[in-house]
């Protein structure tokens, strides 16, 4: 039956996890993995590079915009793929000649296009894988010493016996680090992703420990703050205090916050890459099936002495530094808060300073409402008594002073209550 209309990146996330299978790979064999840093800039140079090498044995190179690639360079097969922000290469071989490391699967290779490649060299590992039958012993721990180069070699058992897995995570007068996976029954597939951890375990470790030298340049600076904040939080519970003291504490605690927030802005990416890197190097050590081999310390077992601290110390400065940003911010909102404090208490103090100033406008006002009473009174009785001389003089028989004197009572009652009335009006205008 006809389904509904796909989703546009249906078939994309479906084929994702066919994407990459590993190469199948013929014991015996060779292999020579790459791991490059490569800058977002240097992206379609790198195709270009990859490019000329198919050019040269007529193969069809990789699409524009394309994250991995396979083809048949003549005897020497490639893989190449592009990851978040490092590029892998593998080459595989057919064949062991001479020792087990003196032939490289990248022997073959145009002289120079190899180091040619844009990016930065993170990872680099020649891989032999070689037959060791059933009944066969596996080499003693002096032969093993003597093809790694003379270094402590780790190993065990993979794929729950079907094969055996040697390395010594050590970086060789060539340049290169060495794995060498002896096979007792592993498949063609098998193989292939066994090499492929063993790889990835390589490239992934060194992945997550670029942020390493980030964590060590960031540890003393850390804890330059660390001491500057608690004296800072000391000069925040102290009982002295005056605003220019307050605003002093202020900048310095903003000038933390700064240092603080620079160098998560530096180093948060490296540092949760350094998580994601090293979940991958756990998956990829799980993926093993690792068997103890008597005398030998595990993969497993290397890694968490010598790798996992490594990355608790990122971890833990990453952790410390977030700490550190929430600290600061707390006890910034602990000084606004005793600024505000100190600011309302000076508010306070003004509006009790102008409810006095208030106050004594009012018995001010109130004073002169009395002198303006007696002042209008007095203007009034003598319009008054001006009034009555008139009619004394045009024959009434009236007293002028007598006229004025009683006057005067009713008129400064009424004068006051004229103002009393005035002052009630405007006071209710005021309130609404």
């Amino acid at each position: 039956m006809r389904l509904p209309t796909d989703h546009p990146e249906r078939l994309a996330l479906a084929g994702e996890v066919h994407a990459r299978p590993p190469e199948p790979i013929d014991t015996p064999a060779r292999a020579t993995h790459l791991a490059l840093l490569v800058d977002a800039g240097e992206r379609e140079r790198e195709r270009l590079h990859l490019t000329e090498l198919c050019e040269r044995h007529g193969v069809t190179p990789p699409a524009v915009g394309a994250t991995h690639f396979r083809a048949v360079l003549g005897g020497l097969r490639l893989k190449w793929e592009r990851h978040g922000e490092f590029s892998s290469y593998t080459f595989f071989a057919d064949g062991a000649q001479g020792a087990v490391f003196d032939a490289p699967a990248v022997a073959t290779l145009p002289q120079g296009w190899l180091a040619a490649i844009p990016g930065a060299t993170m990872a680099a590992l020649h891989g032999t894988v070689l037959r060791l039958g059933a009944q066969e012993p596996m080499p003693d721990p002096q032969t093993l010493t003597a093809i790694f180069g003379g270094h402590a070699v780790v190993g065990s058992e993979v794929a729950e016996g079907a094969g055996l897995a040697f390395t010594d995570f050590q970086v060789h007068a060539d340049g290169y680090g060495r794995v060498l996976l002896l096979d007792r029954r592993l498949t063609r597939n098998q193989a292939g992703r066994m090499m492929q951890r063993l790889f990835e375990i390589e490239a992934y470790r060194m992945m997550a420990l670029l942020a390493l030298p980030i964590a060590r340049r960031q540890s003393p600076r850390l804890l330059v703050i660390e001491r500057s904040l608690a004296s800072l939080t000391d000069g925040i519970g102290s009982a002295n205090h005056d605003a220019q003291r307050d605003e002093a504490l202020l900048h310095d605690l903003t000038r933390l916050a700064a240092e603080t927030e620079s160098g998560l802005s530096a180093s948060q990416f490296r540092f949760g890459a350094c998580s994601a890197y090293a979940d991958l190097v756990t998956a990829r050590i799980a993926e093993l099936r690792e068997r103890r081999i008597p005398g030998l310390q595990t993969i497993d077992e290397f890694m968490t002495r010598r790798f996992r601290p490594a990355v608790a110390t990122c971890l833990t400065v990453s952790q410390r530094l977030h700490d550190l940003s929430e600290r600061i911010s707390q006890a910034s909102g602990l000084l606004r808060t005793r600024v505000e404090i100190a600011r309302e208490r000076q508010n306070q103090d003004l509006l009790a300073s102008m409810d006095r100033r208030a106050r004594l406008q009012l018995r001010l006002q109130q004073t002169v409402e009395g002198l303006s009473v007696a002042a209008i009174a007095y203007y009034v009785a003598g319009l008054i008594g001006y009034g009555a001389k008139a009619f004394e003089a045009a024959g009434l028989p009236l007293d002028p002073d007598l006229a004025t004197g009683v006057a005067v009572p009713f008129v400064a009652l009424a004068v006051y209550l004229a103002l009393r009335k005035a002052r009630r009006r405007l006071h209710r205008d005021t309130d609404d």
